[in-house]
């Protein structure tokens, strides 16, 4: 199996200076906070996303060694911190008190405290940024913050409503997850200074990468033998529809559907509800569906490597994406 340390060999260097570099820019006055920020940075997770700029950069570097550069890891900062302060803020919003088997901040620390924690990396990231005078960069970037509201608001009006459409999924998990990773690709291709046509090419990479990433996601939500450090079918108790449940919904009669939600609407209280709607999205194809969609984004993003000459960087790019499929986070 592919594993993550596999795919960060190529650009082991460049990611150990991207790891100084935040360490360096990320401080904060005050005991308080600084054991705050201290606690969040050090429970980032896998890091996918520097992973991805720090490949993207180092694939498109018209000279060997532009991707340990200043500006890669700048772009690498600017979008990990995004994504660290968005897990600090959902944590918070769900009431979640775990993050990768870890307390949660919120849980250690009261959500005012991390809703301010969020605030300050996200106010701190821009103002490096900005400082640095890389404002291609930022302003790359800075449209993925957006979209990531979009979606998590989308997301909990079709959970209150218990409502949900292919199209409506596709759109939030490309603004919650997609849009995020496409910028992380494209940051990177764009660090280096890459043409205009392989920064929008990497950025439609990062992307189906990011589609398939969120898809296999709600795939392991539904499978109990994950290591995904959250519960088992978290979702469901969060009343989410996502992709394997959906594709029940949409071919169950119109009896079965409304039973099916009606069971969703209790899953919050009731785990006989969860564990009903778990093994009828087995039975009934959920799985299988979603993984057919997920391993179609896989292909996508594989097949925009095309272009590039083979080299350690392309095939970390392409073990990524088998990763994706193999992985249970």
């Amino acid at each position: 199996m592919i594993t993550l340390d596999d795919i960060r060999r190529p650009v082991t260097a460049e990611l150990a200076a991207f790891e100084e570099f935040v360490e360096r820019q990320f401080t904060a006055e005050g005991e308080l906070l600084s054991d705050m920020l201290r606690y969040a940075l050090t429970a980032r997770g896998k890091g996918i996303r520097p992973l991805l700029v720090m490949l993207s950069a180092a694939m498109n570097a018209p000279v060997k060694g532009a991707a340990g550069g200043r500006r890669a890891s700048l772009a690498a900062m600017l979008v990990e911190m995004i994504h660290v302060a968005s897990l600090i803020h959902d944590d918070v919003i769900d009431e979640a008190d775990t993050r990768r088997g870890k307390p949660s901040v919120n849980a250690r620390w009261q959500s005012h405290k991390a809703v301010i924690l969020g605030d300050y990396i996200l106010a701190k990231n821009m103002n490096i940024g900005l400082q640095s005078g890389q404002f291609d960069l930022v302003t790359h970037v800075c449209g993925s913050m957006a979209a990531l509201c979009e979606g998590e608001v989308l997301q909990d009006e079709c959970a209150a409503e218990r409502s949900m459409t292919r199209r409506t999924y596709l759109d939030i998990i490309y603004k919650k997850t997609a849009s995020l990773l496409g910028v992380s690709a494209s940051a990177g291709a764009l660090a280096v200074g890459a043409t205009r046509d392989k920064v929008a090419t990497m950025r439609r990479f990062g992307e189906a990468v990011g589609m398939a990433f969120q898809i296999q996601d709600d795939i392991l939500d539904y499978t109990p033998s994950a290591q995904t450090g959250k519960p088992v079918c978290n979702d469901l108790r969060e009343g989410k529809i996502t992709l394997p449940l959906l594709t029940v919904l949409d071919r169950a009669s119109e009896e079965r559907r409304a039973d099916l939600l009606d069971r969703l609407a209790r899953c919050h209280e009731d785990d006989e509800a969860v564990e009903y709607l778990r093994l009828a999205v087995e039975r009934e194809g959920g799985l299988s569906a979603a993984a057919e969609v997920m391993q179609g984004y896989v292909s996508q993003a594989v097949g925009m490597l095309s272009d590039y000459d083979d080299s350690d960087y392309r095939s970390a790019l392409v073990n990524l994406c088998a990763y994706i499929v193999e992985r249970d986070r």
